[in-house]
């Protein structure tokens, strides 16, 4: 097959489409207003190109058809490709992309009790990472993963539910901020990666060295490798969730222990007096 095969679209999805282009568009038109690092650049432009490729060309009727390929696709949508684009910090950058009034507009929402409300949401430190290891397992249950492989709604759900869990976990784990104002404490975000991976390299051992297949669905759809036995392809998915997706979440708990590093030693944590002090305010205002 061709290149032009192979970047044809197997489910053309305007849906995709007009996300995908609305943010690069967002991202190029902001960094013509504040000054983007050649890294961030190189991190937006790549995660977006994994997402785009394994969301939107032929690779996703493999995916559809061989485990492990469809375990590749969610290394690439749920870790992978949302960790590249978290680690261009791009929220600033879009914000600026958005024309002036668009920009008033989303600031005067945000200051509303239920801009506030959504926006403590799509942060809630504690909210967020279980729906990240949450969407991570779900999709592996038997019967769920049968008919998500049946259904294009429940399918295409499936996809867009890992990469946006991706994308708001990675936002809160590699936030450079002290706390606060960023939602999740520099401890919460070493600590957060080991929460999240130590079940999926679990089932990822469980699948690698289970000896029945778990998913005859990709028989019953017709496996899109000759030669590669369900046994070899469930083992070769259970190892892409052990080894890869666990390298990638230690690269988010390194990337988060250097911010804590660095906010030492700027002297930027709180130390205990203050958090207390805060919290006697605190209430302190509610009893008023």
């Amino acid at each position: 097959m061709d290149l032009i095969g192979w970047l044809t679209p197997w489910e053309f999805s305007p849906t995709f489409l007009l996300v995908f282009f609305v943010g690069v568009g967002l991202f190029l038109r902001g960094s013509f207003v504040h000054r983007v690092s050649v890294g961030r650049h190189f991190f937006f432009w790549l995660g977006m190109v994994l997402l785009y490729l394994s969301l939107h060309t032929r690779l996703d009727y493999y995916a559809e058809r061989m485990f492990f390929i469809h375990r590749l696709q969610h290394l690439v949508l749920h870790h992978l490709g949302p960790l590249l684009v978290a680690a261009s910090y791009p929220g600033q950058v879009m914000r600026a992309g958005l024309p002036m009034h668009w920009r008033y507009r989303l600031r005067d929402v945000r200051r509303t009790p239920w801009g506030r409300a959504v926006v403590g949401v799509l942060t809630n430190k504690y909210l967020i990472p279980t729906l990240f290891l949450f969407f991570v397992l779900i999709w592996l249950v038997p019967k769920i993963q049968f008919y998500s492989m049946l259904d294009w709604r429940l399918y295409r759900f499936m996809n867009w539910s890992v990469v946006i869990s991706g994308l708001l976990y990675w936002n809160l784990v590699l936030d450079r901020r002290p706390s606060p104002p960023a939602a999740m404490s520099p401890g919460g975000r070493i600590l957060s990666p080991i929460f999240t991976m130590t079940p999926q390299m679990l089932v990822g051992a469980i699948l690698t060295f289970s000896t029945h297949d778990i998913y005859p669905i990709f028989d019953l759809c017709g496996r899109a490798i000759p030669g590669i036995s369900a046994a070899t392809d469930q083992t070769l998915g259970g190892l892409i969730m052990w080894v890869p997706a666990g390298f990638v979440e230690v690269t988010g708990l390194m990337v988060a222990l250097a911010t804590l590093m660095r906010l030492s030693g700027k002297n930027r944590l709180p130390n205990k007096r203050d958090v207390a002090a805060r919290a006697r305010r605190a209430v302190a205002a509610v009893a008023s």
